[in-house]
């Protein structure tokens, strides 16, 4: 977290929430594993010397012990120059005053011991100014120090860098499954960096909490945030609170059992407690029963006959415990359809459209069809037509009882379609009509002034070969306005 999440004191007008310290602040948890400082308001008793012990945060969480042999007026977020071997490291004070003699007993520091190392000075600007260096130069070597790893074939995994205040030192953290043989990879690492080498192996545990991330639940780590001591965690755990074995749904970012299984172990082995064994068989006049499934807040249990494991029985905690005081005795419980208990099914939930929303789909055009298929349809079935009138304007025509009689074309209709005017109507009464009579045709063409000026163009257009395409083609356009 940072200080944009922070909620005590009020907002800056640089954007940051809270109390705009930028992660320097003691109230809340604003760096990973922060430990707030309810002693901070409190003064000492008159003749009491401060505790000269303070608590000093490093990269990624990392914290240490050191001593104030300077008598330095040391407070929450106050950057400075410790005691390294060799050198000197950089770190900011996470916690001062009788707090940390409180945490150094928690963790089993004792604070006489001569191991505890001292604060040098305050940082100043040079020493804050490599300190950034050197944390620039973390990413980029990560990268190259992986590429040398596999280059040897090596087992291991380069999970972390962190340099020393000074730059004069980087710790190399890493995981591996088995031992691994490194002497090679140092010595490549030091003409390569041209920096003092110190490897340290972590758990796969330690490098979660270390890297940080965010968890199945939707929230960051609780290894990184304020988890600190390592619990081993067993499958019972998920037996005793009866969930399903599956090592990818139990297992966390790190590759083991999530740690989050032993927070309420505790509360369902009390509520186990009031709960008849689970391996105990019920011996009844229909034969004997077996546990099968138990719901440990409403207090019920399934059980099912041996010879038949596909039906099952609800009993109460309280009839089961009735049944075996019965066996205890030596004697037989009546059948298990007898003491069941019905169970209430749980309704189906329909959840309707409350909140108005519409259909995600509702902006989606229905697919238009294809309309230049359907011309081309329709052009072949003018020149069809075409075809068919120019044969029975100059010759006779046997009846086709499919496509019927088919009136002759009207030149005027043509004149309207070029001149960019829709076709009149034509009336039922001046249409010609065709007959497979050739005698009548042949009257009706002479009748009609029209038919002889169409009949005299057809033969015109079959005389000249080159003029009977165009012909069809024009007539074809006439077609295609007519229908």
């Amino acid at each position: 977290m940072a200080c944009t999440n922070c909620s005590c004191g009020s907002s800056k007008s640089d954007g940051a929430k809270g109390c705009g310290n930028n992660g320097t602040c003691g109230a809340n948890s604003c760096n990973k594993l922060t430990v707030f400082d309810w002693l901070a308001n409190m003064s000492l008793p008159s003749g009491e010397a401060p505790f000269d012990c303070v608590e000093v945060r490093f990269k990624n969480g990392r914290k240490e012990f050191y001593r104030n042999t300077e008598k330095l007026t040391l407070s929450i977020g106050d950057i400075v120059a410790t005691e390294a071997s060799p050198g000197h490291d950089v770190g900011i004070v996470t916690l001062t005053g009788e707090l940390v003699k409180i945490q150094m007993k928690k963790k089993g520091v004792d604070h006489h011991s001569a191991e505890v190392l001292k604060v040098y000075r305050k940082a100043s600007q040079k020493d804050i100014d490599i300190w950034s260096a050197a944390r620039d130069r973390e990413e980029p070597m990560k990268v190259r120090a992986r590429e040398l790893a596999i280059r040897l074939n090596l087992e291991m995994k380069i999970s972390d860098i962190e340099f020393q205040g000074d730059g004069s030192k980087a710790t190399f953290y890493y995981t591996a499954s088995d031992r691994v043989d490194f002497r090679q990879l140092i010595k490549d690492y030091a003409s390569e960096f041209k920096i003092r080498i110190e490897m340290k192996q972590v758990g796969f545990r330690q490098e979660a909490s270390r890297l940080g991330g965010i968890g199945s639940c939707g929230r960051e780590l609780c290894c990184s945030t304020w988890l600190t001591d390592f619990r081993s965690v067993n499958t019972s755990a998920a037996r005793y609170q009866q969930l399903s074995l599956n090592p990818q749904k139990l297992a966390g970012q790190c590759g083991k059992l999530k740690c989050c299984l032993n927070f309420e172990l505790d509360t369902y082995m009390d509520a186990l407690r009031d709960f008849p064994d689970y391996e105990t068989k019920l011996k009844t006049e229909k034969g004997d029963a077996v546990c099968q499934k138990q719901d440990i807040f409403k207090g019920l249990m399934w059980y099912a006959y041996t010879d038949n494991f596909a039906a099952w029985h609800v009993l109460s905690t309280e009839q089961v415990k009735e049944i075996i005081a019965i066996n205890k005795e030596g004697g037989l419980a009546s059948a298990l359809e007898d003491y069941a208990v019905e169970v209430e099914q749980e309704v189906e939930k329909t959840y309707n459209n409350v909140v108005g929303q519409e259909s995600i789909t509702r902006f989606d055009q229905p697919k238009k069809k294809n309309r230049s298929k359907s011309k081309n349809r329709n052009k072949g079935k003018g020149r069809e037509g075409a075809v068919v009138e120019g044969q029975s304007a100059s010759s006779p025509q046997k009846n086709n009882p499919s496509r019927g009689n088919q009136p002759q074309r009207n030149p005027q209709n043509r004149s309207q379609q070029s001149s960019g005017k829709p076709p009149q109507k034509e009336r039922q009464n001046n249409a010609p009509k065709e007959n497979s009579n050739p005698q009548v045709q042949g009257q009706n063409q002479g009748q009609n002034p029209q038919g002889e000026r169409t009949g005299n163009r057809n033969k015109r257009n079959k005389k000249r070969p080159g003029n009977s395409n165009r012909g069809n083609s024009n007539e074809s356009k006439n077609n295609e306005g007519t229908n």
